[in-house]
C-alpha cells in the first residue's frame, strides 16, 4: 500500500528512523547561522500582504520553476497582481514532482498554516485566501513566523557599507525588555565588493567606504584600515561571523606592494589585467582571513556558483532573479594554499567552506581533514548542501561523504541560505533525512541499536554542535 504524501513519517522509511526524528530531532530549536533574511522586516516585526507575498516576493528558486513551466515574466518579476502571479505558481506545482520545490511549498503549507491540501490550480484559490488570512493576523508577523518554527538565533548577510542601525535597535529593543523570548538577530561580514577588483563599480564602493570610515582610501593600506574598521563595528554589535560567495578560493604569490601598485591603478582609471586582479583578491582575501582569527570570528565560503549567466535578464531585470548555475572551477589548490598559509602561523580561523559543484564532495570532505589541528572539534567544516544542493540527493549525498571521509557526528549542520521567512521547514527536511539514514543503517545492522547515544548524536547535528561551534 502506498504511504500516504507527507504525513507524520513523511521520509523516513524504518520505525527506527520515525523514534529517531519525532523522539530526538523534532523539537529540537535552530540556529540558522547564514541567510539573507532582511534585517528591517524583523526589526518592524512586519506582516506580509498576502501569500504571494510571502512565497513569491524575491524567490527566484520559484521564478525558475515558472519560467521552465512556460511562463511569462510578467508572473515572475512583472507588474501582474499578487494573486494572478500566484495563480501561475499554483498552476506550475504539479509540474514540480521530484524538484524540491514540491516538498518544500507543501511542508511551508502544513507547517506554517495547517494546510494539508495539495497545492495545484484547483486547490490555488482558497489556499491563498486562507493562508493570506493568517498572514494578516499578529499571530503571523515575521517574528512569530520564526518562533513558530523554534528559530533561536538568525544571522543576517551584511554589506560593510550597512549602518546596522536595524540590527543595533532591534537589539536595544530586546535588552531593554528583560523578559523579552524573540530570535536574537546578529549580522555576518560580506565584504566580497571589496575583493572583487575586477568589478566595473569597485572605485564607486570604495568612495562609499572613504564616506562611512572618515577618511580617504588611496592605498593599500587604508583599505585595509577601513575594513578592519568596518569589521570592528560590527564586532561590536555582535558579529561572529563572516560570509563571502565567491566562484573560487584566490590564493596566488603576492606581496603588500604589488596589492598597492594594482590598487593605485584601479584607482587612476588604468586598466588592469587578469593576473594582477587575482593576485590583488588573493592579498585582500588572506589580509580578511587574518583578520577573522584576531576577531575570533568564524569565515564561511560558498564557492562554485556562475552567476548571471543570462546578459539580456541582468541588463532588464538585475541580480539575484534566478539565473545563476553551478560553475566547474579548479577549487583544490588554491583552497589548500589559502588555508594552509593561514594555518601556518596559526591565523586560520573556524571555517566553513560549501561547495555548489557536488563533483567537488569528495575534494571538500577530504581538504577540512587538512586542516582540522584538534584545536576545536571541528574546526573546519564542510557546509551544508547549499543552493542547487539543499534538496534530498544533495542532503544524503553530503551527509554520506562526510561520513565516509571525515566526522558526521561535529557537523554544525543545517541552514536555510534563504530570503523567506517561510524558508525554515527546510531544517525539518534534513532532519528527515538525516534520521532516515542512521535508523536505515540500524535495521540494517550497519551500527549498532544505541538510541540514546545516536538520539544525542542527532541532536548535536541538528542544533548543539552549531550552538558551541558559533558561541550562540
Amino acid at each position: 500500500m502506498a504511504k500516504v504524501f507527507l504525513d507524520e513519517n513523511f521520509l523516513l522509511q524504518t520505525k527506527t528512523a520515525e523514534i529517531l526524528y519525532h523522539e530526538y530531532a523534532k523539537d529540537m530549536p535552530i540556529i540558522d547561522y547564514h541567510n539573507h533574511l532582511p534585517p528591517d522586516q524583523i526589526l518592524n516585526d512586519i506582516n506580509f500582504n498576502n501569500l504571494s507575498h510571502a512565497w513569491l516576493h524575491g524567490d527566484h528558486y520559484k521564478w525558475r520553476a515558472m519560467r521552465a513551466n512556460g511562463v511569462n515574466e510578467a508572473y515572475c518579476t512583472g507588474d501582474k497582481t499578487d494573486f494572478e502571479k500566484f495563480e501561475k505558481w499554483a498552476e506550475t506545482v504539479p509540474n514540480t514532482m521530484r524538484n524540491p520545490l514540491y516538498h518544500w511549498s507543501h511542508l511551508e503549507l502544513k507547517g506554517y498554516f495547517g494546510i494539508s491540501e495539495i497545492l495545484n490550480a484547483s486547490s490555488g484559490k482558497k489556499i491563498y485566501e486562507d493562508a493570506s488570512a493568517k498572514l494578516s493576523t499578529k499571530d503571523y508577523t515575521v517574528r512569530n513566523l520564526l518562533k513558530m518554527m523554534n528559530v533561536k538565533t538568525v544571522c543576517t548577510t551584511d554589506d560593510p557599507l550597512d549602518s546596522l542601525e536595524h540590527h543595533i535597535a532591534y537589539h536595544k529593543e530586546l535588552t531593554q525588555n528583560p523578559k523579552n523570548t524573540e530570535v536574537a538577530m546578529l549580522p555576518a561580514f560580506r565584504p566580497d565588493k571589496f575583493i572583487l577588483i575586477d568589478n566595473p563599480n569597485f572605485a564607486s564602493y570604495l568612495q562609499k567606504l572613504s564616506t562611512i570610515v572618515g577618511f580617504e582610501i588611496k592605498d593599500y593600506a587604508s583599505l585595509q584600515k577601513a575594513l578592519k574598521s568596518r569589521a570592528d563595528f560590527f564586532a561590536a554589535n555582535g558579529a561572529k561571523v563572516s560570509d563571502h560567495g565567491l566562484e573560487e578560493i584566490y590564493a596566488d604569490d603576492f606581496t603588500e606592494e604589488q596589492a598597492d601598485t594594482i590598487l593605485k591603478k584601479v584607482l587612476s582609471g588604468q586598466t588592469i589585467t587578469n593576473t594582477e586582479a587575482s593576485l590583488f583578491k588573493s592579498a585582500i582575501l588572506h589580509f580578511l582571513g587574518t583578520m577573522y582569527s584576531e576577531l575570533g570570528w568564524i569565515q564561511q565560503f560558498h564557492l562554485g556558483a556562475l552567476r548571471n549567466n543570462n546578459k539580456r535578464a541582468m541588463r532588464l531585470l538585475g541580480p539575484d532573479t534566478g539565473w545563476d548555475s553551478i560553475g566547474d572551477w579548479s577549487q583544490a589548490k588554491a583552497l589548500s594554499k589559502f588555508l594552509g598559509k593561514l594555518d601556518e602561523f596559526d591565523q586560520l580561523s573556524k571555517t566553513i567552506i560549501y561547495n555548489l559543484n557536488p563533483a567537488d564532495n569528495e575534494l571538500m570532505a577530504t581538504m577540512i581533514g587538512n586542516f582540522n589541528d584538534g584545536s576545536v572539534a571541528g574546526k573546519v567544516q564542510w557546509g551544508s548542501g547549499w543552493w542547487f544542493l539543499d534538496q534530498k540527493d544533495g542532503m544524503e549525498k553530503q551527509i554520506n561523504t562526510l561520513s565516509n571521509m571525515g566526522l558526521l557526528s561535529r557537523f554544525v549542520g543545517m541552514l536555510t541560505d534563504s530570503r523567506s521567512f517561510l524558508s525554515f521547514p527546510r531544517h525539518e527536511y534534513f532532519r528527515r533525512i538525516l534520521c532516515n539514514i542512521y535508523g536505515n543503517d540500524i535495521e540494517n545492522g550497519e551500527l549498532p541499536n544505541d538510541l540514546p547515544f545516536i538520539g544525542k548524536t542527532i541532536q548535536n547535528i541538528c542544533y548543539n554542535n552549531a550552538k558551541e561551534y558559533f558561541g550562540f
